[in-house]
């Protein structure tokens, strides 16, 4: 492998040499004989090749007086010298140092590559009943194949492995006979596109558009349906597949691809629905992952899964839960599963088709049971949640809560919520606006959300107000902030700090508190007792109803008329100002 490449060294030189006397005696001698040649004599004809002087111990007092040699056959001196110079020759073959990683050596390593690979090929058609033929190409290629790791350390040679075609020759490997090849070549292109990897987005998309033109999608795809995820390997290459599925869909464009892409989709709707899978697997817990990155992508990917039945594959994912939260003592527990599929519900609910398989996989009557009887740290906020996406722009959605008899459990946790401001109180508040602003006039629906803002002397009434107040009190501490910095800045840098400023505001609750002002604004153009009422409550702080005007003034400026929904927002708004006198 190039990145952990080995340096040979060079076979030491024979310095010295002695001959081992007849008797066995490691002492050196002299034969006088005419006929001796100079130099070491030869090897006796049954030596096994371990001859020559043996290296004295290391506590050898050999040597006497004198510095003379004994046991070793050398002085004491001598053997201080070549210990040197056998140290010195080690030192200089690695001072060569590695190989340089540039275009000339990815050029040998990418003509190298695809030489196996054609050998591979060629031995396999030629030898296909006989393994012991090829195993030995198969296990070049495989060393091959995971040699290219090291290029994820050099990215800037990513546009000339494409370039090579090596990358379309590595996706090629996919369709491999040899699963472990198949796998092999996954984990090397997760490595390779891993947001770790300190790649460019040009080199970086080079690569995967390379990969993507060699089909690497459809050889996924294929792949996740012989790989058997019983065998160990076999559920790591699911995992590397996985992984690469992630890694691609940092690219919007791509994403918009993969999320559309259906065959791809209905596997990872399959894989998060095994019903042989007692407890939730990692693998089980990624597709998820990845479903919810697609569906919040584009309108384009939740489209595609609401077409393959997501909406109700997803609703069962969440239905053992609906009385629970994920057991924590459990081998099992993955809160992260039942969240992603809350997360890929909360998307999908978004569009006009979403919103309507909710309704008819019973999604409001789980969200239901989940507010009133579900767990406090999973299943009841996200299921809040869920039913304040789903209820946005639909007429549909808002009535069914109440015919569900929703109106109970929404209200029930609107008064016992004991944190006023948060998440649960912001999704509350939501849903009252869309159910104020949807349901039909006149409608017995509407009518019975109006009788229970008013019941109890209008306590829930009380309570709007006092929220208002808190949110309100949060976002003047930060409206004075940025006035204060604004004060420091001229026209251009306010203009460049717009947008921060405007995320500071929402951070501190502006949304929410435009959210109640439109329910508190709803009720004084409905009903005249709620209009007194909400006018004494502001009067307490010397207030009227021109702050709420001033909110909802705001709103009708930043409403963006491009779309339907924006023209029917203003126009809604417009008319509730008027009421605000």
């Amino acid at each position: 492998m190039p990145s952990k490449r080995k340096l040979d060294l060079p076979p030491a030189e024979i310095y010295k040499a002695a001959k081992l006397a007849s008797n066995g005696s490691r002492h050196a001698h002299v034969e006088e004989d005419d006929d001796l040649e100079a130099g070491p004599a030869p090897p006796p004809e049954d030596d096994d090749g371990d001859y020559g002087p043996s290296a004295p111990p290391e506590d050898d007092d050999g040597d006497d007086e004198e510095g003379r040699f004994f046991g070793g056959g050398i002085t004491e001196t001598e053997k201080e010298v070549l210990d040197f110079m056998d140290s010195n020759q080690q030192s200089t073959a690695f001072d060569a140092g590695p190989e340089t990683i540039d275009g000339s050596w990815l050029k040998k390593t990418a003509l190298s590559f695809e030489k196996k690979i054609s050998r591979n090929a060629e031995l396999r058609a030629k030898f296909e009943n006989d393994p012991s033929k090829f195993i030995d190409s198969e296990a070049d290629l495989d060393s091959a194949i995971k040699s290219l790791s090291i290029l994820s350390d050099h990215p800037s040679l990513y546009p000339l492995f494409a370039q090579l075609g090596s990358a379309a020759s590595l996706v090629s490997l996919l369709a491999h006979e040899n699963t472990d090849i198949a796998i092999d070549a996954v984990e090397i292109l997760s490595e390779l596109t891993d947001q770790d990897v300190s790649a460019s987005e040009p080199d970086w998309s080079s690569l995967v558009n390379a990969c993507l033109e060699a089909d690497l999608l459809g050889l996924l795809t294929s792949n996740f349906s012989r790989l058997d995820e019983t065998n160990e390997s076999d559920r790591e290459g699911v995992y590397h597949a996985l992984s690469l599925l992630e890694n691609l869909s940092s690219s919007p464009t791509i994403c918009d691809k993969l999320g559309s892409d259906k065959p791809l989709v209905q596997y990872l709707l399959n894989r998060i629905s095994t019903p042989q899978e007692k407890e939730t697997s990692q693998n089980k817990q990624y597709s998820a992952e990845i479903l919810a990155i697609l569906v919040s992508s584009s309108l384009r990917n939740r489209t595609c899964l609401v077409s393959l039945n997501a909406v109700d594959i997803l609703l069962q994912q969440i239905a053992p839960y609906r009385k629970r939260d994920p057991d924590k003592s459990s081998s099992s527990y993955t809160p992260e599963f039942i969240r992603n599929s809350f997360e890929c519900l909360s998307s999908l609910v978004s569009s006009p088709e979403g919103k309507k398989a909710f309704i008819e996989a019973e999604g409001v009557e789980l969200c239901l049971i989940m507010l009133k009887d579900g767990g406090p740290k999973i299943t009841k906020p996200s299921s809040l949640r869920l039913l304040d996406h789903a209820c946005a722009f639909s007429p549909e959605m808002a009535t069914k809560i109440v015919t569900e008899g929703g109106l109970k459990t929404l209200f029930t946790m609107f008064m016992k919520n004991k944190t006023s401001v948060g998440q649960t109180t912001e999704h509350l508040i939501g849903i009252f606006a869309s159910m104020l602003r949807f349901l039909p006039a006149e409608s017995p629906e509407r009518i019975r959300t109006l009788a229970k803002f008013v019941e109890k002397e209008y306590e829930k009434l009380e309570k709007t107000v006092q929220l208002r107040r808190e949110y309100a009190a949060r976002l003047g501490v930060v409206d004075a902030a940025i006035q204060e910095e604004n004060n420091t800045l001229d026209r251009k840098e306010r203009e460049e700090m717009e947008d921060e400023f405007f995320s500071r505001r929402l951070d501190a609750g502006l949304f929410c508190l435009q959210s109640i002002d439109v329910v508190l604004a709803w009720l004084i153009a409905e009903d005249d007792g709620a209009r007194d009422k909400i006018k004494k409550l502001l009067a307490d702080r010397d207030e009227d109803l021109g702050v709420l005007r001033k909110t909802i003034q705001e709103q009708i400026e930043g409403v963006d008329e491009g779309g339907e929904d924006g023209r029917e927002t203003k126009e809604m708004l417009s008319t509730l100002i008027r009421f605000l006198v």
